[in-house]
């Protein structure tokens, strides 16, 4: 291409868009599947006659896998959700508090679980399933950094009371306690799978799942449903276990298992991929392995953007930016983060005129969202003959203020008084000063429409 002369170029860019519409083409007047037949036929030809590519063939574009137009309509209350998330949040966090604040020290995750919540209320609000006389149940294998938000969860429906919750990490108190992570041994009433061993819980639930499709072909189960749904950090995908099994799952054709990957970017010492794309990387593995990957990576204020990024400058920037710039973003004020992400493109300068800088420090990303999440679990549940990873993009510590996003969040696990009130007025928790400060749990009436 260096040594094409202008004139070629013009005739270029009239013969390649020529091209492109015949693509746009196919894709209108048949489907996606013609047009995925044609360019796999292209990619063969051009193989044949030696032409080879010199950029990796396993990346999508860095956006969500589900457009807009194919999102389904959200079936709940978003407003009621969040409102429950924001108790959720506080609870979780006041647990880790009280049990620092105990002398003890103990503390806990603080930041985990603010980046996953979202995505674990749109499961259990929308997909996750009990067994009855017609399905066989899912099992859920959580993070285990995100205890404390399950059990936020379960004080609410009043299976834990505020005792225990205090408790936290100390099982042996006065009243009984709550271990630190998931597992069946320490409560065998509440966790049913134990997930906190390093990089041992993907492996658990790729033979779960595989375990369940061999008691169904041999007639020991009926083929009445039952997802296997797991959750883990990108971090953790850098041990050997995680990705030394998938290719089995793929193998097995496990389409019973969803494995959901929490990617905010962070390790407990560090970034995950600082110079780097994790989520990319992540989508060039597993797609080799032949699992089916959905990316979720912008919330729903990206859209407009977005659709009116015809020339692809936008799109553009944000294959650019590695996750290092990502990290830097969510900590840099607004003003800072467009004259960084514009650079010298007057063109993608023009397209966030329409943002303003508080908007564009605050745009959320997709594992915050709701509705993306939605479409993504939705989308997963309709995958067949192959297992299902989906790649979720969030901000560790959400919700913390001026410590969300920075490196040392995951090891976050005191609040000042003053940290205490900020979070407790960002997330309207109706408390008395002197109950902030001390970090007590907060539980609606029974007749509250979050309790309801």
């Amino acid at each position: 291409m260096n040594d094409i002369n202008n004139e070629q170029n013009e005739d270029w860019e009239i013969e390649r868009q020529e091209w492109l519409d015949a693509l746009v083409s196919v894709i209108e007047e048949r489907d996606g599947a013609h047009a995925q037949d044609l360019i796999s036929r292209l990619e063969l030809e051009a193989s044949r006659r030696g032409v080879t590519h010199t950029q990796a063939t396993l990346n999508t574009p860095y956006k969500n896998t589900v457009s807009v137009v194919e999102q389904p309509a959200y079936p709940g209350n978003i407003e009621i959700e969040r409102r429950l998330e924001e108790l959720l949040r506080w609870n979780a966090v006041a647990m880790v508090l009280q049990a620092y604040d105990s002398g003890s020290e103990v503390g806990g995750h603080i930041a985990t679980y603010l980046s996953a919540s979202t995505m674990m209320e749109v499961g259990f609000n929308h997909f996750f399933r009990g067994r009855s006389e017609e399905y066989g149940g899912d099992h859920v294998h959580f993070q285990a950094h995100t205890a404390p938000g399950i059990y936020a969860r379960a004080f609410l429906e009043g299976r834990l009371n505020s005792n225990q919750l205090k408790n936290f990490r100390r099982e042996l108190a006065d009243g009984g306690g709550l271990p630190s992570y998931p597992h069946p041994r320490r409560l065998p009433w509440f966790w049913n799978m134990p997930t906190a061993s390093m990089g041992l819980s993907t492996p658990s639930a790729i033979y779960q799942a595989r375990f369940a499709k061999y008691l169904e072909s041999r007639g020991l189960k009926e083929k009445n449903g039952g997802k296997v749904w797991a959750f883990i950090g990108d971090g953790e995908s850098d041990e050997p276990e995680v990705l030394g099994t998938i290719n089995i799952a793929a193998r097995e054709r496990l389409d019973n298992l969803v494995l959901i990957i929490n990617c905010n970017l962070q390790r407990l010492d560090g970034p995950v991929r600082g110079n780097g794309k994790i989520i990319q990387e992540l989508e060039r593995t597993f797609r080799g392995a032949d699992w089916h990957v959905i990316k979720v990576i912008w919330g729903g204020g990206w859209d407009a953007l977005l659709d009116r990024d015809h020339e692809g400058i936008l799109q553009d920037r944000m294959e650019q930016a590695v996750d290092g710039d990502y990290q830097m973003y969510t900590v840099s004020p607004g003003d800072a983060v467009r004259e960084h992400w514009v650079e010298d493109t007057p063109a993608l300068k023009e397209l966030m005129k329409t943002l303003s800088d508080e908007e564009i420090r605050s745009i959320k990303r997709g594992g915050h969202d709701h509705q993306k999440i939605y479409a993504a679990y939705t989308h997963a549940q309709a995958v067949v003959g192959k297992p299902c990873v989906i790649l979720v993009k969030t901000v560790k510590g959400e919700g913390l203020g001026q410590a969300a996003g920075r490196n040392t969040v995951h090891q976050k696990k005191y609040l000042t008084p003053d940290e205490r009130t900020e979070l407790a007025e960002r997330l309207n928790i109706p408390l008395e000063a002197a109950e902030i400060r001390r970090a007590e749990f907060y539980k609606p009436a029974k007749t509250s429409i979050e309790i309801q």
